[in-house]
C-alpha cells in the first residue's frame, strides 16, 4: 500500500471518536486501524463500529478504544506466499482490508481487496439488485425560484448531467437500477428526458393528481412495491455503500431507516451559560455536533399502510405515525453528502464537485 495512504489509516485509542469520524472515509477505505504509541495494533474501526456506539449512548467526546473491534484479523509479514494467502483469507472472511503486522505485533502493511482486483486487471461489475428506488420529484423547487420557472428542480445540472441522473448513477454503482419517479411540477420535461436517454436502468413513474407534500405521493405507488425499497429526494445527492445501508437495516429489523450525516455547526459567538440567573461560564465559539436527515431512506411496503390516500403528507408526518407504531433507525454517515436544494447550498456544493474533478 501506498505509504501516505497507509499512514492515513491509523490512529490512536486517545483519540475522540469525532476525529475518527472525520478521518474515516473515501481516502481510508472505510476502516482504521487502532494503535498504540509504537504502532501495535489494538483493534480496527470501521463507521459501522462508530454508529452502533453511538446508538448504545456514547458521546462525539468519547474515546476510540470505546468502540474498536478488538477480535479483529491480521497476517504476519513472514507468512509464505504472502499475497495468495492474503487474498484466500479475503475471501473466506469477507473482510475487505486485511491488517500486516511484525513479529512485535506492530502493523508494517495493510492489504485492501480493491488493490487486488485492480492488480488483476478484473473489473468489478455490480450486481443487480431487485430494491426498487422511488425518486420524489414532483416539486415546485421554489428555493431554486428563478432556474424552476424555466425547467423543474430534477433537471438541474450538476457537471454534464441532471441531478437526477448522478442519482440514479450513484445507485446504480451498488446494482440498484429500477427506478420510480413520483411526478408533478412540469413534468412533461422529465417524462421527456426519461423517455429519451437510454441506459441499462428500468425507469416507470406515477403522476401526482395534486400536490401531495413530500411522503403523500407514495400512497400511489402501493400497488407496486412489495419489497424493501428506497425513497430519494431529488436535490439530494448521496454517494455512499446503498447495500451497507440496506444490511443494517435488515439487522435493525426496522419500519424506515433515515440516513443521516454528521455536520459541525460553530456558532461565531462567545455563548453565555447560565445558572439560576448567574454567569456560570462563557463559552467562546462552542461547535455543535449534528445528525442532519439527508433526505434518503429505506422503507419497508407496510408504510404504505400509514400513508392516505389523495391527501397530502410530509416525510416528517410519515416518519412520526410509524415511529410511534415501529421501530425506526438511523443510518449516518460522516461524508459523502451533498445538498443542492436552495441557491446557497447549490452553488457550495457544485464549486466543491467541480473542484474534485480538477485534482
Amino acid at each position: 500500500m501506498d505509504r501516505d495512504q497507509f499512514e492515513k489509516l491509523l490512529i490512536t485509542g486517545d483519540k475522540s471518536i469525532k476525529t475518527a469520524m472525520q478521518q474515516i472515509g473515501p481516502a481510508s477505505a472505510g476502516i482504521l486501524f487502532v494503535v498504540d504509541d509504537q504502532r501495535k495494533l489494538l483493534g480496527t474501526l470501521t463507521d459501522g463500529d462508530i454508529r452502533r456506539g453511538l446508538l448504545k449512548g456514547l458521546q462525539f467526546d468519547d474515546k476510540v478504544d470505546a468502540v474498536a473491534f478488538k477480535n479483529f484479523v491480521a497476517v504476519s509479514e513472514d507468512t509464505p506466499d504472502l499475497v495468495r494467502y492474503v487474498k484466500n483469507l479475503i475471501k473466506e472472511t469477507m473482510n475487505e482490508q486485511i491488517p500486516i503486522v511484525d513479529a512485535q505485533g506492530r502493523i508494517v502493511d495493510v492489504v485492501l481487496l480493491i488493490d487486488i482486483v485492480a492488480a488483476n486487471g478484473e473489473k468489478q461489475a455490480p450486481v443487480l439488485q431487485s430494491n426498487p428506488v422511488v425518486i420524489m420529484a414532483g416539486g415546485i423547487g421554489a428555493r431554486l425560484d428563478p432556474f424552476t420557472k424555466v425547467l423543474p428542480k430534477p433537471l438541474i445540472p450538476v457537471g454534464d448531467l441532471p441531478v437526477i441522473e448522478v442519482i440514479m448513477k450513484n445507485f446504480y454503482r451498488y446494482g440498484m437500477h429500477r427506478f420510480t419517479y413520483t411526478l408533478n411540477y412540469k413534468k412533461e420535461y422529465i417524462k421527456l428526458y426519461l423517455s429519451e436517454n437510454n441506459r441499462s436502468y428500468q425507469i416507470d413513474w406515477v403522476e401526482e393528481p395534486e400536490f401531495l407534500g413530500t411522503a403523500g405521493s407514495l400512497a400511489l405507488l402501493k400497488e407496486r412495491l412489495g419489497e424493501t425499497f428506497f425513497v430519494a429526494n431529488c436535490d439530494s445527492l448521496l454517494n455512499v455503500d446503498y447495500n451497507r445501508i440496506l444490511r443494517w437495516h435488515a439487522r435493525q429489523k426496522a419500519m424506515i431507516t433515515i440516513i443521516g450525516c454528521h455536520r459541525e455547526y460553530k456558532i461565531p459567538f462567545g455563548v453565555l451559560q447560565l445558572a439560576e440567573g448567574k454567569l456560570e461560564k462563557i463559552r467562546e465559539k462552542p461547535v455543535h455536533d449534528m445528525i442532519i436527515n439527508t433526505g434518503v431512506y429505506v422503507m419497508e411496503p407496510e408504510v404504505l399502510d400509514y400513508i392516505p390516500e389523495g391527501r397530502p403528507m410530509d416525510m416528517n408526518d410519515l416518519i412520526g405515525r410509524v415511529s410511534a407504531r415501529e421501530k425506526v433507525s438511523v443510518f449516518t454517515v460522516y461524508d459523502g453528502w451533498l445538498d443542492i436544494g436552495q441557491w446557497k447550498e447549490y452553488k457550495q456544493n457544485i464549486d466543491k464537485i467541480d473542484g474534485n474533478a480538477r485534482k
